[in-house]
This record gives structure tokens, C-alpha cells and sequence, in this order.
């Protein structure tokens, strides 16, 4: 199944980073969250992705473009004839198509760029490429295809605390909640779409607004509750919770670590080339 990722955004409350590279490279550990989300669809077996960029995009192809795969995967190495036996691999059958799509274009209109690199497939997944998260995926979209929503996304509590008010006529208030106790969720992403989203959506609509609407109407857009790990990177505060939980090993969102399998892969150590 098709993976759409939305990486063409400023990333402006990410000032620390967003001056000199795309929000989606920014690191966690050795390798940046864009990695970490993709090698989370892998896990699941969704290996063809479809990169919708913009701000600074050639960065992220020049990433990908001169990804050296040893770089935090363990090896084993022998001198004598300069090869390498990866303990694990990652990327090495992935498809990844790469896809300007604007430096100010919205989410929808990024995702109608690309439609026509959607092939046959009736169904495909799409996320905003800067979160994660330890949602059992293959469940997620398995709810999604017995059921006859057109979309669905996942939806989570608001990450960071602050409160809800409530307010009377006059201005007095009523009521202060703890948004994080209240019933309150928010938009995760992590979307799963039928092709039929397309007919929904008019030139300039951003996804999540009124297409959207249009499928409220037609009581064709659902959610899952995730009361799991969900977290995205859109502050500084966000940069540094990810590389505490990474440091201390609590990296939740590794579900492909929660069952290891070792498959070693030779490597050209000077090219960082597979399958010398």
C-alpha cells in the first residue's frame, strides 16, 4: 500500500531548525524523524512511499540520495576483503518517489499533485510527516476497509497541557479544566483514504477543511481513538522530548525493535552500496 508524505511545510515554531533544513530532517538520535516514520510503515510492510516536497526539498533527496546505511545500523566487518555484514537493514527495498509539489502549497493540494502516482490502488495511507507513534497500524487499517468511510485518521489527546475554559454570557468564568482530563481530542493524522477522496476535493482545498466537511455530510469520515504513545515534532520542547525518550531507550514509536530479526547484508563499505 502507498504511503503519501506531506513534507513540503515551513516548520516556523521549529525556528531552531527550520532555518537551515526541512521540519522532516530534523534528528532523533542518528537518523531524522522522517527515517523513523517511514522505517514505522515498513515494519507494517508498506515499503512504496511518495514524498510531497517543498521547503528546502532537495535536501530530503539529498538525504535519501546519499544515505550511507552503516551509519546506525550495527555490522560486523572483515578487513581482509573490505565487506560488511549488517546485523540489520532498513531502507534497502524501499521505493521512494520524490515529488515537488510547492514551497507554499497546502495539504491538499499536495496530495492532488501526486494522484496520479496512486496507480490502481483503492486505498492508500498518507501522514504529515513529522509524528509518531506505537499505533498497531495493520489493526488501524484493517477497521478502516470493513467499514464504508471514505477517510479516517487516528485521534489522540492534546500532547502538551493547558487549560479549557468555560465562560457565561458575562464574561465570568465558570469552569477551568485540564484539557488532558477533559474529553478532548485532537487531529494525529496517520490517515487511510479511498481513492474516492479525490472526488470530494476542489482546486485550493486543504484536506482536513472542507473536504473533509464534505465527508461529514455524507457521514464518510471516521476516526480512531488512540490512547497510546502519539507525539509530533512541532516545537523545540517536541526536539527535546524525542531525544530524551531516544538517549534513556524508551523510544516507543521503534516497533520495529519490539521483535528484532537479524538479517545480515553485505555492503560495500566505501560506497555504502548493498548487495556486494
Amino acid at each position: 500500500m502507498k504511503v503519501v508524505l506531506f513534507c513540503g511545510g515551513l516548520g516556523t515554531r521549529l525556528r531552531e531548525y527550520s532555518d537551515t533544513i526541512p521540519k522532516p530532517l530534523v534528528p532523533i538520535g542518528d537518523r531524522p524523524i522522517i527515517w523513523h516514520l517511514m522505517r514505522y510503515y515498513a515494519h507494517y510492510g508498506h515499503t512504496e512511499f511518495i514524498l510531497c516536497l517543498g521547503y528546502q526539498g532537495i535536501l530530503i533527496k539529498e538525504y535519501f540520495l546519499n544515505y550511507k546505511e552503516w551509519a546506525s545500523n550495527d555490522f560486523r566487518m572483515r578487513a581482509r576483503d573490505e565487506e560488511i555484514e549488517f546485523f540489520s537493514t532498513d531502507l534497502d527495498d524501499w521505493d521512494i518517489t520524490f515529488v515537488d509539489t510547492g514551497a507554499t502549497s497546502n495539504i491538499g493540494e499536495r496530495l492532488t499533485a501526486v494522484r496520479h502516482l496512486l496507480g490502481d490502488d483503492e486505498v492508500f495511507l498518507a501522514n504529515y510527516a513529522d509524528g509518531l507513534t506505537d499505533l498497531a497500524l495493520d489493526d488501524h487499517i484493517e477497521r478502516f476497509r470493513v467499514s464504508d468511510a471514505i477517510a479516517t485518521f487516528v485521534s489522540v489527546r492534546p500532547p502538551q497541557s493547558f487549560h479549557t475554559i468555560q465562560a457565561g454570557g458575562d464574561g465570568r468564568v465558570v469552569a477551568i479544566r485540564d484539557a488532558q482530563s477533559s474529553d478532548i481530542w485532537i487531529n494525529g493524522g496517520f490517515f487511510v483514504l479511498r481513492r474516492e477522496i479525490f472526488e470530494h476535493m476542489r482546486p485550493g482545498d486543504e484536506l482536513v477543511e472542507a473536504p473533509f466537511e464534505r465527508l461529514i455530510e455524507r457521514h464518510a469520515l471516521a476516526t480512531r481513538r488512540h490512547e497510546g504513545f502519539w507525539a509530533c515534532m512541532d516545537t523545540f520542547k517536541d526536539k527535546r522530548m524525542f531525544d530524551a525518550m531516544h538517549e534513556s531507550g524508551t523510544r516507543v514509536w521503534e516497533v520495529w525493535n519490539h521483535h528484532p530479526e537479524v538479517t545480515p547484508a553485505p555492503v560495500d563499505p566505501l560506497t555504502g552500496d548493498l548487495g556486494v
